[in-house]
């Protein structure tokens, strides 16, 4: 049984869940600060639990139906042959039945939330179910992708807030730009197989060396984006340097690839991207708590 549970963490990568959680954080800690007054104590902690979870749910409704839909390419391609599906260990079956376990109790979870989460949920599960099919015919699915992690910081602040900000969608637009710089470097690794296989990415499309460049503009504006909810929120000294952390990092990971040396690039998909958010979540909540 434990084997069992561990093939399916394994399937969705769990531990992925660390690069858009942060932002949700950040969205519901911005929520409680903008209009927490609505809400009793208690009412704060459920809603922080069910944020969670429909941040785990969507998630790994998302990577199972991804795992499910790309299984024959995984078994094609020597980089993901050891995937679960290709190996044998989950059936394209189960995987098929986890995806809609899990969009269900995504759904049945932000009816728990409020009436406007529970509306824009069937958008939600559109947009991050549809990725996996994006890479069959346009580049630019690294941008729906960014897209679908996006729905975190306002999703979270729209469960508390139930109405929209301009400082929770200036963080999701640069969720979207962050997460696509990154997918693009993940990208590189497969831009012979891509191409063999009729598949669409930025990098199989233009090349390794516009590919990084499209990246690093992508990233530029991802810490213009944070900049700009840093002014627009008027907030203190604690988030601009967590913000400059942010842009470090991203500076960081920009140098540990280059068109001629992949051999980094999970230290810069993984570890170096887990480092931004969680730092800088930390630095934007610690803001909204002691500055103002």
């Amino acid at each position: 049984m434990i084997k069992r549970i561990a093939s399916y963490f394994s399937l969705i990568k769990f531990s992925h869940t660390i690069f858009a959680m942060p932002f949700a954080f950040i969205g519901f800690f911005l929520g409680i600060k903008n209009n927490g007054h609505q809400h009793s104590v208690f009412n704060l902690y459920v809603l922080f639990i069910l944020v969670i979870a429909c941040m785990v749910f969507a998630r790994s409704a998302a990577m199972a139906f991804n795992r499910y839909l790309d299984r024959r390419f995984d078994a094609l391609n020597p980089r993901t042959a050891t995937r679960e599906i290709p190996k044998g260990v989950i059936r394209p079956s189960q995987a098929l039945f986890f995806t809609v376990v899990m969009a269900l109790l995504f759904i049945v979870t932000t009816r728990l939330i409020n009436p406007l989460c529970f509306m824009l949920s069937p958008l939600a599960l559109t947009v991050i179910l549809g990725y996996s099919y994006t890479k069959r015919f346009t580049p630019l699915c690294h941008i729906i992708l960014g897209i679908g992690l996006s729905f975190a910081p306002i999703g979270a602040y729209l469960a508390v807030a139930g109405q929209f900000s301009l400082v929770p969608v200036l963080f999701s637009l640069a969720v979207i730009c962050w997460v696509s710089g990154f997918d693009i470097i993940y990208a590189l690794q497969d831009v012979d197989f891509d191409r063999s296989q009729q598949l669409y990415s930025i990098p199989s499309w233009v090349g390794k060396s516009r590919a990084l460049l499209v990246s690093r503009l992508l990233h530029v504006a991802s810490f213009l984006l944070i900049a700009a909810a840093g002014w627009s929120g008027e907030f203190g000294i604690i988030f601009w340097v967590g913000a400059l952390l942010y842009g470090s990092l991203l500076i960081y990971q920009q140098f540990l690839v280059s068109p001629y040396d992949l051999s980094r690039v999970n230290l810069a998909f993984m570890t170096v991207n887990g480092m931004a958010s969680v730092i800088f979540s930390f630095f934007v909540i610690s803001d909204l708590f002691i500055h103002r």
